[in-house]
């Protein structure tokens, strides 16, 4: 009976990861332009009066809010307030694996088609300090390169070493976090971003 019933559990949808309904869960789209009959990927530098990450270079997208039907629609949603992109407008092609950045935070990129010609008069001056575009044959040939960042593990201080062993000697490994960067004229593309960006760009080339 019982091993009856956690089958019958097993095989019912589940979360794509321990941890992704408590999660923060983000949407971004990764919008395909054309310029001048190429194919561009187009990007946002953040405006430099936001609170969070001022000046930074990003896809459009933020938060998936409770009434949001899915990732697809928070990216929709998202892209309409930042750039002015009517949803209806945007020809969404497909997902991409979600990036969990942490078990507390993950990103749903999805990959779509968007008017450009609509974007260049109607961005939201706010949220967004200007918008520039990268050739798609620009990016399959550009060699991005690495930094590694050391991130240290700094437990709180009422942390309870009682009951691990070694306690208060526990030896926490520092991990290596990776950041890629891709310097396109003026921009550099880095972070997040850039992990995504590397991910993506690796699927066109496969």
């Amino acid at each position: 009976m019982f091993l009856d019933k956690l089958e019958n559990q097993l095989k019912q949808k589940q979360s794509l990861f321990i941890g992704e309904e408590t999660a923060y869960r983000s949407a971004i789209l990764i919008p395909l332009v054309q310029v001048d009959g190429k194919w561009h990927i187009l990007f946002e530098v953040r405006s430099f009066t936001m609170r969070k990450q001022p000046g930074d270079i990003s896809f459009p997208g933020g938060r998936i809010d409770i009434h949001d039907p899915s990732p697809i629609e928070a990216a929709l949603r998202e892209t309409y307030e930042e750039l002015g992109v009517d949803p209806k407008t945007v020809h969404v092609i497909g997902q991409l694996s979600p990036f969990i950045t942490s078990p507390s935070f993950v990103v749903y990129p999805i990959v779509g088609t968007v008017d450009y010609n609509q974007i260049v008069h109607s961005y939201n001056k706010d949220e967004v300090e200007e918008v520039f575009t990268v050739p798609v044959d620009w990016l399959l040939n550009y060699e991005p390169y690495m930094h590694k960042v050391s991130v240290q593990l700094m437990p709180s201080e009422n942390f309870p070493y009682d009951k691990i062993a070694n306690g208060k000697k526990y030896q926490w490994r520092p991990r290596a976090v990776e950041e890629w960067f891709y310097d396109y004229e003026n921009y550099t593309i880095w972070g997040l971003t850039a992990r995504i960006l590397k991910h993506f760009i690796g699927l066109l080339k496969s």
